[in-house]
C-alpha cells in the first residue's frame, strides 16, 4: 500500500491548482490594490483554477499512464465537463444573481434585509482557456522535472 506522497498525479494536480489560486490572488491584489482572503477560496477570477486542476489531472494521467489509457480518457472527459460547467452553467447562474440582486435593490430601495446572492460564480471562456493552458504547461513541467 502506497503513501499519499507517492501519488505523483495527485500531488502535481494539487500543486497546479494551488499555483492557479496564487496567481488569482496576486492579480486581485494588483487590480484592486488590496488583499482579500476570499480570493484563496472563492470561485471565479483569472485564471480558472478549476480548469487548471482538471487539465493538470488529465495531462499527468496521460503522461504517466499513456494517452490511450482509459484513465486518461476519464480524466479528459472530467476536464471538459469541469471547464464547460465553469464557463457555462456557473457563469450563467452568476449573471442571474446580478440581475436578481438589482431587482431586489430596485424593489426594496436598499431596505432588503436578507442575504444578497453571490454574483461571482463562474469564469469567462478566456479565464477557462488560460487556466487549461496553465494546467497543461505546469503539469508537464512538474512531471518531467
Amino acid at each position: 500500500m502506497g503513501n499519499f506522497f507517492d501519488n505523483r498525479i495527485l500531488l502535481i494536480t494539487l500543486t497546479v491548482w494551488a499555483v492557479a489560486q496564487a496567481i488569482k490572488v496576486c492579480l486581485g491584489i494588483i487590480q484592486e490594490r488590496r488583499f482579500n482572503f476570499r480570493w484563496f477560496i472563492g470561485t471565479g477570477g483569472m485564471p480558472s483554477s478549476h480548469a487548471a486542476g482538471a487539465a493538470a489531472l488529465a495531462t499527468t494521467c496521460g503522461l504517466q499512464l499513456g494517452f490511450a489509457s482509459p484513465v486518461f480518457a476519464l480524466a479528459a472527459v472530467f476536464a471538459l465537463v469541469t471547464m464547460f460547467d465553469a464557463q457555462g452553467v456557473r457563469r450563467a447562474a452568476g449573471q442571474q444573481a446580478v440581475i436578481l440582486n438589482q431587482i431586489l435593490d430596485d424593489v426594496y430601495q436598499g431596505r432588503f434585509e436578507g442575504n444578497r446572492l453571490k454574483e461571482l460564480l463562474g469564469h469567462s471562456p478566456f479565464q477557462v482557456l488560460v487556466g487549461a493552458v496553465l494546467g497543461i504547461i505546469f503539469s508537464y513541467v512538474l512531471y518531467t522535472v
